[in-house]
């Protein structure tokens, strides 16, 4: 058993802004008993704002301020950032930080769609990635990856029993409904936990921002590899703690054979 906390808020364009709101939600999270806490995509500086200025690398001052939180509190964090790339553009990266571990996970597909270019400003990552902790390896996908099965079962054939998925979801018409149905079903494509912490939406936290950016909706959702929710979050700022049971993943593998049964 694994216990993860998701800390779902509205980040400023301000990187140190962002770096208390960290050292709260971590100090929460961990309170609980949580040895994973997770933030939203773009924890670092919301989108809308220009990212290059922001960026920095994973040796850089954001990055280690927030693993001496991590290591304060004896957790894994993982947060989204912006890290530096060889074009000019930046990677739109998570930071995997604590319990013996800095790395970084870029995120591979890019939210070319529903009329916002972020590749524009943004370069791909290539590489899945996945870390161990407490014997339950953990995956990791961000906010429109969620849209292509592979990585997910990708990252189940690497071991993974559950994968960490945090986001900045775009609104619009039925993007929540799309949200939900979406994290439910790469959670039996690949019979893993998902775990997707969202930015909250601007409005419910009182924040005015670039309203052509997608600064999120809120409604983080857990669910298992049966695609049952076990929990949900709303609009505005919250946060939850979850135990995820590696065993429902090997369960839900030899039940629904999405895995074993595969063809193509």
């Amino acid at each position: 058993m694994l216990r993860i906390g998701l800390c779902q808020l509205t980040s400023s364009a301000e990187p140190a802004e962002n770096v208390t709101a960290i050292r709260e939600g971590v100090a929460r999270a961990a309170g609980d008993g949580a040895r994973v806490v997770v933030f939203p995509e773009a924890t670092m500086a919301r989108f809308g704002v220009p990212l290059g200025p922001v960026a920095e690398p994973l040796d850089g001052p954001w990055a280690k301020s927030v693993a001496s939180i991590a290591d304060e509190h004896g957790v894994l964090v993982v947060a989204g950032m912006f890290t530096p790339n060889d074009d000019g553009r930046v990677r739109n990266t998570l930071l995997i930080t604590g319990l013996g571990h800095h790395l970084g996970y870029h995120k591979i597909h890019l939210y070319d769609a529903f009329g916002f270019r972020e590749s524009d400003t943004v370069a791909p990552g290539g590489e899945p990635v996945t870390v161990e902790v407490d014997d339950v390896t953990l995956g990791f996908a961000t906010c429109y990856d969620v849209r292509f099965p592979e990585l997910f079962r990708a990252l189940a054939d690497r071991g993974a029993s559950a994968v960490v998925l945090p986001t900045s979801w775009g609104a619009g018409e039925g993007k929540l409904d799309q949200w939900e149905v979406l994290v439910r079903a790469r959670a039996l494509d690949s019979g893993c936990w998902v775990l997707g912490c969202g930015q909250a939406d601007p409005a419910a936290a009182g924040v005015e921002v670039n309203p052509k950016a997608p600064t999120g909706i809120g409604h983080s959702t857990v669910a298992d590899g049966f695609g049952r929710v076990h929990a949900r979050l709303g609009a505005g700022p919250g946060s939850v703690v979850v135990d995820i049971d590696p065993e429902v993943t090997v369960r839900a593998r030899n039940a629904t054979g999405a895995l074993a049964n595969r063809r193509l």
